[in-house]
């Protein structure tokens, strides 16, 4: 279901929205919230519930690995998009669920017209690390909500 009124999204968004993401606000094209759900440390893995504003999303990145490794997304509340690089983008809405493989360049973030909330989960791998790429343009994004 699409938010486009904050509060209305902040009553379904069950994780919270968290505080400003400004560690990787550059790595952004809106504004995204950071949860995190455990502490670094404290957990085999590292969760946190990201909340997109309407139009928000991650620039295309690559979580690479050795061996196991990637991303899980557990979308939450509101609708968003997720896109591998030479693939079409994939619509999202509470309960979707996508599994990132490693090494793989993509991008994820809300729908123009709603917030958007997901569970990231990095999976445990050998030599794991992030790869920030370019931002999704404005033509690209553009022609997804029409």
């Amino acid at each position: 279901m699409k938010y486009f009124n904050e509060n209305d999204f902040d009553e379904v968004n069950v994780f919270g929205k968290g505080m400003e993401n400004t560690m990787f606000a550059q790595y952004f094209t809106g504004n995204s919230f950071l949860n995190p759900l455990v502490k670094p440390g404290e957990a085999p893995v590292f969760l946190a519930n990201v909340t997109f504003e309407p139009g928000c999303r991650n620039n295309w990145h690559i979580h690479h690995a050795k061996s196991g490794g990637g991303q899980m997304l557990i979308c939450t509340a509101g609708e968003g998009w997720y896109q591998e690089e030479g693939n079409p983008a994939i619509s999202l809405s509470a309960g979707s669920f996508i599994l990132i493989p490693p090494n793989v360049k993509h991008w994820h973030g809300a729908k123009a017209d709603s917030w958007f909330s997901h569970i990231a989960l990095e999976c445990p791998g050998e030599e794991c690390s992030n790869e920030w790429c370019e931002p999704v343009t404005n033509e690209q994004y553009g022609k997804l909500n029409k």
